[in-house]
């Protein structure tokens, strides 16, 4: 997918979004009250705000994004706050090999915008073969639930002093899979707004297939636990995580 014009707006998009959990998350599952000596390749990094957190815990990151344009701003980022790390524009699905890392994370259910399983399939030994043996992959997918019961048939909307959004979810084509219709009224020096929109679809598969997949790439699932927090997922679950160690 591309996200066009959607990149310059993804952060205003994102501005709650949890990225110190996601990082307490990591500590937590790795066992390291800090990150410094650890090698991560953060997929999906989007315009770097996780990966730049990342950098200012110690560690040492590489980021992998589709967007070519989301690249871009994470690299503007990262320069102001004084970094300069590699990123590497490549579909996830499709990668070779990056280098050796100590963990490879993909939040932010990123694997969810994978539309078929052999999408995921392909992602996960291209994960596979970033890490060294032993080297951690964590990630996070939306529940079915979520999917069903979370977007599919629900509006949010915003309205910012510069920005408003209207996003839509209507069900996908596959079971587990929703459409979003995010529609932009941006406004320009003239005053006057800008309309345009974005299609995104995501799909998610239930925890026992990606299970399943994750050993067949060669991973031993070593935990699963909902909602950021240590506790296991339950039918009211809505964000799945897993840790899986490289044999």
């Amino acid at each position: 997918m591309s996200y066009q014009k959607f990149a310059s707006l993804y952060d205003a998009l994102m501005e709650e979004a949890p990225y110190e959990e996601w990082v307490e998350v990591l500590k937590r599952s790795i066992g390291k009250k800090h990150l410094h000596d650890i090698s991560i390749l953060d997929v999906a990094c989007g315009t770097g705000e996780l990966l730049i957190r990342l950098l200012d815990e110690g560690a040492d990151v590489a980021g992998v994004d589709l967007s070519a344009d989301m690249l871009v701003i994470a690299k503007e980022k990262c320069e102001v706050s004084g970094y300069s790390p590699l990123l590497f524009e490549q579909n996830m699905a499709d990668m070779p090999k990056l280098g050796e890392f100590d963990v490879v994370t993909a939040f932010c259910d990123s694997l969810n915008y994978l539309s078929t399983e052999q999408e995921v399939q392909k992602a996960l030994k291209c994960f596979a073969e970033q890490l060294s043996s032993g080297g951690i992959l964590l990630f996070d997918v939306h529940s079915t639930s979520k999917i069903e019961s979370g977007f599919i048939g629900q509006t949010f909307a915003d309205d910012g002093e510069d920005t408003a959004y209207i996003w839509t979810s209507f069900a996908g084509e596959h079971p587990y899979s929703v459409e979003h219709e995010l529609t932009f009224f941006v406004k320009r020096e003239s005053g006057l707004y800008e309309r345009f929109t974005e299609l995104h679809k995501q799909r998610t598969f239930p925890l026992s297939s990606y299970q399943t997949w994750l050993e067949e790439a060669g991973f031993v699932v070593q935990d699963c636990f909902a909602d950021f927090e240590s506790k296991s997922p339950d039918p009211k679950s809505e964000r799945i995580f897993i840790k899986a160690q490289k044999k």
